[in-house]
């Protein structure tokens, strides 16, 4: 595992803020509460989560342009966070509101979505926690953690938390995301340049399992959340 570093409140202007650093990767998740919810809920006694991906036009050495945002790759990153960050998330206790978490990379060296759902869920419960002081929402909503790492094939050697160089030489690319709880949320994997076995799958996520635990004890010590 790469250096995780985690600048909780990072910005003022949402209740849920932070900057989480994974090696050379660096995204700014931040979590506002909205009393509209989407118009298809509207009738409905529960809240939403929902997440948006962007990464920003300096964050890599070649210009991110910024109407890229929701198109491809960015609106299928974001679909993920959100279905990441829900599962989590009692939503019928979250009163009639909204939380919307943004992940912006600032930097990107590999692994951009899977510190986006890491610091998702920081950003949301936090934002939460402060929909609770106010009345709007119940902290209880949130009822475990959800992490996300990178794991891959790399000329026959198993790699946790692949950077740029690594994830782009990748025989097999896989991002696992997982509960508190141990339980699987979502395996994204691809052979890229060769096929893999169950035996290699087995051991990619047996070292995924290693690398969220690490992500969820840095997750419950930036926002004291007991142990599931």
């Amino acid at each position: 595992m790469r250096s995780v570093r985690l600048h909780m409140g990072f910005t003022d202007a949402t209740p849920g803020s932070v900057l989480i650093e994974m090696g050379g990767t660096k995204v700014l998740c931040t979590a506002a509460v909205e009393e509209k919810r989407p118009p298809w809920i509207t009738g409905r006694d529960h809240g939403w989560v929902t997440a948006e991906y962007a990464m920003l036009p300096g964050s890599s050495d070649r210009r991110i342009r910024r109407d890229h945002y929701q198109k491809g790759r960015a609106l299928e990153i974001s679909r993920l966070i959100g279905r990441s960050l829900r599962s989590v998330v009692n939503m019928k206790t979250m009163g009639e509101c909204a939380i919307r978490v943004d992940c912006d990379v600032i930097q990107a060296d590999g692994g951009t979505r899977t510190a986006a759902i890491t610091g998702g869920w920081i950003a949301m419960t936090e934002a939460l926690r402060w929909a609770a002081e106010q009345g709007i929402a119940s902290r209880s909503a949130v009822f475990d953690q959800v992490a996300a790492v990178s794991v891959g094939l790399v000329d026959g050697e198993v790699l946790l938390d692949l950077d740029y160089a690594d994830d782009s030489s990748a025989d097999v690319d896989m991002n696992v995301v997982m509960s508190g709880r141990g339980l699987l949320v979502e395996v994204q994997g691809s052979a890229e340049g060769a096929l893999f076995d169950r035996t290699d799958l087995d051991v990619m996520l047996d070292l995924a399992h290693q690398g969220i635990s690490e992500l969820l004890s840095a997750q419950r010590q930036a926002v004291d959340f007991p142990v599931s």
